[in-house]
């Protein structure tokens, strides 16, 4: 069962809310691609909606499984992570979780992600969870094309550009004032490394709140935007020649009992000096052995591809991962150890995520490389764009895929995806991405009309 409040303890939060204007409750899941949906009920309804009263014809929504002559879904508000919106303070956001006669839905993945979080727990671990944020500030003009609102926003390399994130500063102070005062402990931001991209970097936390909190920073984010008449956008490529919207993953397990970071020791302790613990290399063993299908989940769409490229359409690198490969601070390979360790950073993340069905199937990877005792290798330390195909292959590191399509074979050929995922919600991915896939490819792109119209 889905774990509800009290009537008592309902009471308490309806009138907390109250007294700090609240006059309506949003209670939100996601879909398969992590996109927010819900119904809004006037908050002398929560303790109706608490208990299931909002209703959901799954056949009208992407990746839940349901045909036309289904049982409606109902979704459960999960009322210990409520957020009051910064600009609709009259409206709480609630993460929810669906529910399919009483029971939890398990093509619901923010239930599957509580599933697996459970299956760490009776191993005695937690998992902390923290995701770089980095989206685009855009100005659609009328012709349909999007640019950097401020037209001197224009370096090639304009990462950490004072002026073009001074120029931005209404929107920017609007997202950092709110993080801040919703308690997610932001502690940077910053103009990225694309005209028009900035980051918002705050605290990490479990990875239940980590997920609530990005899919909620999305929203936000999108909102204030549209006030200044402009376009926040998490799409990872939007631009051929920018870099992409990463939105990486940063991992570690924590005691149950004691709280401590079991990923954690000193350099000295670490025969590899970065300061990771055997455990924390063992789960790294379990992203790598699973992660070509990984990806599919990390980087969900025709557009992720086109960020996990070397270089690409630019001048330079892209500091995108297309290696299945890890090392320590050194951002040419996926999973990478930041100095100070304690951690272990997945860089094909992008802004599409599914926050839910990522950390799910990571902490999932992880767990079995723990339970397996799977060691990862030496860490890679060499610039591997640099790598020669030869050099490549004496070291055995593989590619990541490199096409949606690439990757959705890998995760349906990895029986781990099933295992984890059940075989409905495996089956209902690759049914909602191959269909991404087949429309992508059968359009004819303006590329392809200039490219062929003239050439035969």
């Amino acid at each position: 069962m889905i774990e509800t409040k009290t009537d008592a303890e309902i009471t308490a939060i309806q009138s907390n809310l109250g007294d700090k204007g609240v006059k309506y409750c949003m209670g939100t899941y996601v879909d398969i691609h992590g996109i927010p949906k819900g119904k809004i009920v006037p908050i002398n309804h929560l303790h109706h909606m608490a208990h299931g009263s909002e209703l959901y014809t799954g056949y009208a929504l992407d990746g839940l499984g349901q045909a036309p002559n289904d049982d409606e879904i109902a979704s459960v508000p999960d009322l210990d992570h409520i957020i009051q919106l910064p600009w609709q303070p009259e409206i709480a956001w609630m993460p929810a979780d669906n529910t399919l006669y009483g029971k939890p839905y398990e093509l619901n993945t923010r239930v599957l992600l509580k599933k697996v979080l459970k299956q760490a727990q009776e191993m005695g671990f937690g998992m902390n969870l923290g995701i770089e944020a980095e989206v685009f500030l855009l100005k659609k003009n009328e012709d349909g094309s999007l640019v950097a609102p401020d037209p001197d926003d224009k370096l090639k390399k304009p990462c950490y550009d004072t002026r073009a994130f001074l120029s931005n500063f209404n929107w920017v102070d609007r997202m950092a004032t709110s993080i801040n005062d919703l308690g997610w402990g932001l502690y940077s931001f910053d103009h990225e490394d694309a005209n028009g991209q900035f980051e918002f970097d705050f605290d990490y936390a479990d990875a239940l709140t980590t997920c609530d909190r990005f899919t909620f920073l999305k929203l936000m984010a999108k909102e204030y935007a549209k006030q200044e008449g402009l376009l926040a956008t998490f799409m990872p490529k939007p631009f051929a020649d920018k870099t992409g919207n990463g939105a990486h993953f940063n991992m570690s397990l924590y005691d149950l009992d004691t709280g401590s970071n079991l990923f954690q020791c000193t350099k000295e302790e670490d025969p590899n000096g970065l300061g990771l613990t055997e455990l924390g290399y063992q789960f790294i063993g379990g992203i790598l052995k699973h992660g070509p299908a990984l990806c599919a989940v990390f980087a969900p769409t025709v557009n992720s591809y086109k960020r996990l490229v070397r270089q690409g359409d630019m001048p330079y690198f892209t500091w995108a991962p297309v290696f299945n490969s890890f090392g320590s601070n050194n951002r040419t390979n996926s999973v990478r150890v930041p100095m100070g360790g304690g951690r272990c950073e997945s860089r094909n993340a992008d802004g599409a995520v599914n926050p839910y069905l990522a950390a799910a199937l990571a902490l999932a990877a992880g767990l079995e490389g723990i339970r397996e005792g799977i060691e990862p290798g030496k860490p890679q330390e060499r610039n591997l764009y640099d790598l020669t195909e030869s050099e490549r292959e004496e070291l055995g590191i593989d590619f990541l895929p490199r096409t949606l399509q690439e990757a959705i074979q890998v995760f349906d050929a990895d029986p781990f995806v099933e295992q984890v995922l059940g075989k409905e919600l495996k089956d209902e991915f690759i049914k909602v991405k191959q269909a991404e896939w087949n429309e992508y490819h059968l359009n004819v792109s303006q590329w392809e009309l200039e490219r062929y119209t003239h050439l035969f």
